[in-house]
């Protein structure tokens, strides 16, 4: 029997919900690409209801105990004193979710002698040490474009509060004031800016396709050039580097995975080649721009705006830098944990619990790393240094 340690995140401070805002879902046949939704045998859950904190569960007790299987759930994830910590050494499966991950370190993974599965409960699988996934023989799969378009419409709302200034002019009102003046000194039109995103697979793509209706001019660049049916549908521009695409928009939004092409991209040097005014959106690894830099950037005023909800570590400590910086729209990591993403990452979870569980092969499109090496949606988004290669 196997032992499943999920970290998931608090519940709500005034306690899991007793009711919810909305009834019901609307139904997704499929996703944009054709590719099906989970596909698990059953689900324990209702759609719509909170499954990434601690008592939701994801929706996987019932499931588990049924076949005999244990499942210990926690948010509490720091420290070596952690009961994360304390579970790990004897689990065989571990769910972490991108918005409160439990980092699988190297020594983490060297620890736990009998981890076979890392499960991402959504997208992005940096805080497993892939390295040492292939190494140790553990597998790596996440739940693939369960919550896409969930981020992408994050993005859209981010680019479009940040241009119109909505956020400060909000505040005006809950402040019970009326000065227009103050609303609009920093307020300007999305149309005809040009517009850039790094990287764009999934959620980059998704992020185009809803931004082409504002009438304006849209960049792309991408290590897997998009079809040229797509970019003539589009009228897209394709740039070989963010280097060489950020200085020519005036919003740039980053949709790629954190690997070592990445990490770091947006420093003082690239930041400084940006439009005077520019706006740089960052909805997917916090460390795939400096941290201190982009404080610079703001308070200098190269950049006029940064929004985000990907931080490091996460959760932030109070007194990080990004809390208080100007000009900011940052949130909590939480575009890809709406409530109707939940309801698709919970029932992939337990689709790749079925599969794995039953000695059955793993859908190839939620693959990280498998067999000592990278593959699936990892051989296509990810690089490292080990035997698997740079995709």
């Amino acid at each position: 029997m196997a032992k499943v340690l999920c970290v998931l995140y608090d519940d709500p401070v005034g306690g899991y919900p007793s009711s919810y805002a909305r009834d019901d879902l609307p139904h997704i046949a499929h996703y944009p690409n054709g590719q099906t939704l989970p596909t698990s045998s059953g689900t324990d859950f209702t759609p719509g209801h909170l499954l990434g904190s601690v008592s939701g569960e994801l929706g996987l007790r019932s499931f588990l105990e049924a076949q005999g299987h244990t499942l210990v759930v926690t948010s509490d994830k720091e420290g070596p004193d952690s009961e994360f910590d304390r579970e790990l050494a004897d689990a065989d499966v571990v769910i972490s979710q991108p918005f409160w991950p439990a980092y699988l370190t190297a020594e983490r993974i060297a620890r736990a002698p009998r981890l076979k599965l890392a499960v991402t409960a959504g997208i992005g699988s940096d805080h497993v040490d892939l390295d040492a996934a292939i190494a140790h023989g553990v597998t790596v799969a996440e739940v693939t474009y369960s919550n896409s378009v969930s981020v992408a419409e994050h993005v859209v709302m981010m680019i479009l509060s940040l241009v119109r200034n909505y956020l400060p002019a909000h505040q005006v009102v809950r402040d019970g004031g009326w000065n227009i003046a103050d609303a609009v000194s920093r307020s300007y039109d999305l149309e005809g800016m040009h517009v850039g995103t790094v990287a764009a697979g999934r959620i980059g793509l998704a992020v185009l396709r809803r931004l082409a209706p504002f009438d304006v001019h849209l960049h792309y660049t991408d290590r897997h050039r998009l079809p040229r049916e797509v970019e003539e549908e589009l009228n897209l521009t394709f740039h070989p580097s963010a280097r060489e695409m950020a200085p020519v928009c005036d919003v740039v939004t980053v949709n790629a995975p954190l690997h070592p092409e990445t990490e770091g991209l947006f420093d003082d040097a690239l930041i400084s080649t940006m439009k005077r005014g520019a706006y740089l959106i960052n909805t997917a690894r916090a460390r795939i721009a400096d941290r201190d830099a982009v404080v610079r950037a703001l308070e200098s005023g190269r950049l006029a705006g940064y929004a985000g909800d990907v931080w490091f570590p996460q959760p932030a400590p109070a007194d990080h830098p990004w809390r208080t910086m100007p000009h900011h729209g940052m949130t909590p990591h939480i575009s890809g944990s709406t409530l109707s993403a939940q309801a698709r990452y919970a029932a992939g979870t337990r689709e790749i619990l079925e599969s794995w569980l039953a000695g059955a092969a793993i859908r190839d499109d939620y693959l990280i790393v498998d067999g000592g090496k990278l593959a699936g949606a990892g051989a296509h988004s990810y690089s490292t240094t080990a035997g698997g290669g740079a995709a």
